[in-house]
């Protein structure tokens, strides 16, 4: 059985890979989120209610808002054929696809 620890005693040290993998550890800040990395292909298929033109949009063209209730929680974008500003509602699953996609969320907060 091998004995090898799968992380260091010490606090703060970081595994070394091992030789001739290529593997480079990436600098880490001490505090905050470990950012994920998004393709920049990733696409999202949607549809305009107004012209009812389907097409596919970037991650950087939708916006997602995410408030108290179903009805506060939405994503917006802009209808590349006929311009149109569409808002539509987001379910637990719309908003993992869009946030897991890059998409920027903004969390609504309610009054006190």
């Amino acid at each position: 059985m091998n004995r090898t620890p799968l992380f260091p005693a010490a606090a703060g040290v970081r595994p070394e890979a091992p030789p001739g993998t290529g593997i480079r550890p990436t600098p880490r800040s001490a505090a905050g989120p470990v950012p994920v990395p998004v393709p920049a292909a990733v696409r999202f298929r949607a549809a305009c209610p107004d012209c009812r033109g389907r097409f596919e949009l970037a991650a950087a063209a939708l916006r997602l808002a995410i408030g108290a209730t179903r009805r506060t929680t939405f994503y917006t974008f802009t209808c590349p054929e006929c311009g149109a500003s569409v808002r539509k509602p987001a379910g637990e699953r719309i908003i993992e696809l869009l946030t897991g996609g890059g998409v920027r969320t903004l969390r609504l907060h309610t009054a006190l």
